[in-house]
């Protein structure tokens, strides 16, 4: 057994101690999704502390606990903080969790994070649905010795982004008189803003939106084999022609602002998924 797959059966072991749910929905709160959790009947919390070979989150408005418990008729696990290159992680560290959700018995994850635009269609405030990613992060979580009783060694990609799980999320968010935007992420490495000539060049490449993580998620949950949605919540307007400095604190005023719309499409997705 590889050293991952060793880790990853003491972490189970260790979670079995504190639970006994059997989550079939894998969701990764980030920033803008706080709310997701006041839907969530829980039933146990874990510090990510607690939890062996688990990393601990950095990052201000991302909390660091595990969430087990039930939305809807769907048993869920909810990680309350990710992980991002920028503080120091590895790509394996940043996307260990998704390995732990795949062992524990998740086949779908929900992923969600916050980014700018360079698309001059959409503004601060919108919501995108992924249809697709570009890595710009420089390294792949897949990078090394490959386990095949992990995944396969190349791993297609030709759907990163389950075409079904969107077709329902267009639907909910057309109920719900929501403008969602449907678009491309492009991943940085961070944790700098971009210059107005990089932000030209991921227009240039097809990007809709950039941000600082999703895509190590992605990669790995799409290596087992799992289905992935993933939602942004668009914070600042990334134009090169008009660029003017932004704050963390602008970045979460807006990602809150915003989170009614993006929960409320999460929310409906994983019920009718």
């Amino acid at each position: 057994m590889s050293e991952l797959r060793n880790n990853i059966e003491e972490t189970i072991a260790f979670l079995r101690t504190k639970t006994q749910s059997k989550p079939e929905v894998g969701i990764i709160l980030g920033t803008g999704l706080g709310g997701l959790v006041n839907k969530i009947s829980i039933e146990t919390t874990i510090e990510y502390d607690q939890i062996p070979h688990f990393p601990v989150s950095t990052v201000e408005s991302h909390h660091g606990r595990l969430i087990f418990g039930t939305l809807g008729s769907k048993h869920v696990m909810a990680m309350q903080g990710r992980f991002h290159y920028y503080e120091g992680y590895t790509m394996q560290q940043i996307t260990y969790p998704v390995r732990v959700m795949k062992f524990l018995g998740i086949n779908t994850l929900f992923v969600s994070n916050a980014c700018g635009t360079v698309n001059p269609l959409f503004r601060k405030g919108d919501v995108m649905i992924m249809d697709d990613h570009i890595n710009l992060l420089g390294d792949n979580p897949l990078i090394g010795r490959n386990d095949e009783t992990l995944g396969p060694r190349f791993p297609d990609m030709s759907e990163p982004y389950s075409q079904r799980l969107i077709k329902i999320a267009e639907k909910v968010a057309v109920e719900n008189a929501i403008n969602a935007k449907k678009g491309v992420y492009v991943a940085v490495a961070g944790p700098n803003l971009e210059t107005r000539a990089e932000y030209r060049f991921m227009r240039a490449i097809g990007a809709d939106v950039v941000g600082m993580s999703t895509v190590p998620e992605n990669i790995v949950a799409r290596h087992m084999g799992m289905e992935v949605f993933g939602c942004s919540i668009i914070t600042d307007e990334c134009y090169p022609e008009s660029l003017h400095p932004v704050s963390v604190a602008e970045i979460i005023a807006v990602a809150n602002e915003a989170e009614p719309k993006m929960t409320t499409i999460m929310e409906g997705v994983i019920r009718a998924s």
